[in-house]
């Protein structure tokens, strides 16, 4: 093997060796945003010698990048991010067989490029891409790495894998545009995409090697405010009449709704008509205090504490910011109390 110094750390392990740092050299990997969750993850995958990386990323750095994308410095301000960090990284590895795709991935090119590649990594910030780059590797059964954050909470698991379940298990309908604020909006502490994607880079090597427990299905949530890092399940979303990526990589997937959403209209029904309800905030209490449409708040990472305590309720309506926490915690209660429960997606503009 080349360069065995340079991996020697690694290939001492038993899990990995020698087969596998090749099946690592063998792997074509496609990392969809070099911003601040693509920085860290770039960076150690590079190091692991990953024989084949793609970057896709159409933006361009600005300064205020800096207090997180650590591959970024002053001097790259203005310029392509892909192109920029395939530059970088050659210096870290020139092992590697990086390429910059530098342009906006979107229906018309997505389903080609996520072809050539046999992992793909998603660290993208808006949901119109998460949801082109799931459907694309649900079309074309592909693995799919993925990572999130929120203001002080970081989101890490595996879709696709193996038949396991994709993105709209978790999200069946995207948000509307202003319920889930960017970083630019909400702020973001700059430690915390570092470690989240650090945890993806953990993923996408376990994968690729074949060692280790893949959170597919599991979603692992990362709290930097208490550092309480804990791992919920979740299972396949069905979706019908989904169709397959065309000749022309184009797909038309429809937004359907989880099988125990409900919206902010019916739950004012159910109040017109007096149904008997309980609604659970399980978002953090600073996150209560700033907005809320009533109820009671129990932070997701308490709700097992209070279970006994919300036996008594027949009908249970849990509810956060982007829905995750809200599916998170009905499973919770699925596997302890047989109540009707659901979710619902709360914003600003529905303060009460």
């Amino acid at each position: 093997m080349e360069n065995q110094k340079r991996y020697d750390r690694q290939v001492i392990l038993p899990e990995i060796g020698l087969d596998g740092q090749q099946k690592l050299k063998n792997a074509r990997v496609l990392v969809i945003g070099a911003g601040g969750l693509g920085c860290p993850l770039l960076l150690y995958l590079a190091a692991a010698g990953i024989g084949h990386m793609g970057i896709a990323d159409h933006d361009v750095v600005d300064e205020s990048n800096l207090q997180r994308q650590i591959l970024y410095q002053m001097a790259d301000i203005g310029g392509l991010k892909a192109e920029i960090a395939v530059n970088k990284l050659g210096l870290l590895n020139p092992d590697v067989d990086f390429r910059a795709y530098p342009f906006k991935l979107g229906m018309e090119n997505a389903a080609e490029l996520i072809a050539v590649y046999d992992l793909i990594i998603d660290g993208s910030d808006n949901f119109p891409t998460r949801y082109l780059v799931n459907d694309t590797c649900v079309a074309l059964n592909k693995t799919l790495v993925f990572g999130s954050i929120f203001r002080f909470e970081g989101q890490v698991t595996v879709f696709n894998h193996k038949g396991g379940p994709d993105y709209r298990s978790l999200y069946p309908e995207p948000p509307a545009a202003t319920e889930m604020p960017n970083c630019a909006e909400a702020g973001v502490i700059g430690t915390l995409p570092g470690i989240t994607g650090t945890l993806m880079a953990n993923e996408a090597i376990k994968i690729i090697c074949g060692f280790g427990e893949v959170l597919s299905g599991k979603l692992l949530l990362f709290n930097a405010l208490n550092n309480e890092m804990q791992v919920f399940g979740f299972g396949s979303h069905n979706v019908q009449n989904r169709r397959a990526v065309g000749q022309k990589g184009k797909m038309d997937v429809p937004a359907l709704p989880g099988p125990h959403e409900i919206s902010p209209g019916q739950l004012a029904e159910w109040k017109n008509e007096n149904i008997a309800y309980q609604l659970i905030d399980v978002r953090e209490a600073y996150e209560y205090e700033e907005y809320h449409i009533g109820g009671i708040n129990i932070p997701l990472y308490e709700l097992s504490q209070h279970i006994p305590a919300l036996l008594q309720y027949e009908k249970i309506v849990f509810c956060c910011a982007s829905g995750t926490r809200s599916k998170i915690a009905l499973n919770l209660m699925k596997n302890n109390h047989k109540a009707e429960c659901y979710t619902l997606i709360v914003s600003a503009n529905q303060q009460t």
